[in-house]
C-alpha cells in the first residue's frame, strides 16, 4: 500500500469514527460501525488501531485535518494575529459541533495518564507547523514580537487553546467555547504584538 493511500485510509477511519462518536456516542459505536462508515476493512482498522479506545488519541489528527482545510482560506494579506484568531474560531466551532464534551474530556484525561505518546504535544503535527509558519511570518512583517522565539510563542498559543478547552470540559460545557474564546483570545493574543 502506498504511503498516500495508507494516509487516506487512516484519515477515513478517524473521520468516520469521530462522526459516529458525535452522532451516536462513544459507547454505542462499534468497530464494525466505524469500518462500515469509513468504507474500509476490519484489517485496515486493526492495522492502524489496536481497538476503539486507541482512537481517542486520534482527535489531534482530526484537528490537523481541519487546519489543512482552513489554510487555503487564509488571505495572505491578513494580519498574523488575525489569522490565529480566525483559526481558533474555526477550530472551536468544529469542536463544539462535531466533538462531544465527554470525548474531549477523555482525550485530556488520557493524555495526562499516558506513558506513551502525547499526541497533543507532538510538535511535528500540522497544527504546530501552521502555528510556527504564521508566527514566523508575523515576526518578519513586524506584526508579532521578536523578543520571544517562534517556538516559545507557538507553545504559548497552544497552551492558551488547551487551557480554554480544558476549562470548557471541567465546566461541563456550560458556555459556548467558540463565543468565550472570541471574547478572550484577542486580549490574550495582544501580548503577541510588538510593544509600542
Amino acid at each position: 500500500m502506498s504511503a498516500r493511500k495508507a494516509k487516506t485510509t487512516k484519515k477515513k477511519i478517524v473521520s468516520a469514527a469521530w462522526k459516529l462518536f458525535f452522532e451516536q456516542g462513544y459507547d454505542n459505536t462499534t468497530v464494525d460501525d466505524i469500518v462500515e462508515e469509513s468504507a474500509t476493512s476490519k484489517g485496515s482498522f486493526y492495522h492502524y488501531f489496536e481497538g476503539k479506545d486507541a482512537l481517542l488519541s486520534s482527535l489531534s489528527f482530526l484537528f490537523d485535518e481541519r487546519y489543512e482545510e482552513l489554510m487555503p482560506q487564509l488571505d495572505d494579506g491578513m494580519d498574523s494575529v488575525e489569522k490565529l484568531l480566525y483559526l481558533n474560531r474555526e477550530l472551536f466551532t468544529t469542536i463544539e459541533t462535531t466533538v462531544s464534551l465527554e470525548l474531549l474530556a477523555r482525550l485530556f484525561s488520557s493524555q495526562l495518564i499516558t506513558k506513551g505518546e502525547r499526541h497533543l504535544l507532538d510538535h511535528t503535527r500540522v497544527y504546530y507547523r501552521v502555528l510556527r509558519q504564521i508566527i514566523q511570518q508575523g515576526q518578519q512583517r513586524g506584526e508579532i514580537r521578536t523578543d520571544r522565539t517562534v517556538g516559545e510563542l507557538s507553545k504559548l498559543y497552544a497552551m492558551l487553546e488547551r487551557g480554554l478547552m480544558y476549562d470548557w470540559c471541567i465546566c461541563s460545557g456550560d458556555y459556548s467555547l467558540k463565543s468565550y474564546a472570541a471574547s478572550v483570545m484577542p486580549t490574550l493574543l495582544a501580548s503577541f504584538r510588538p510593544e509600542a
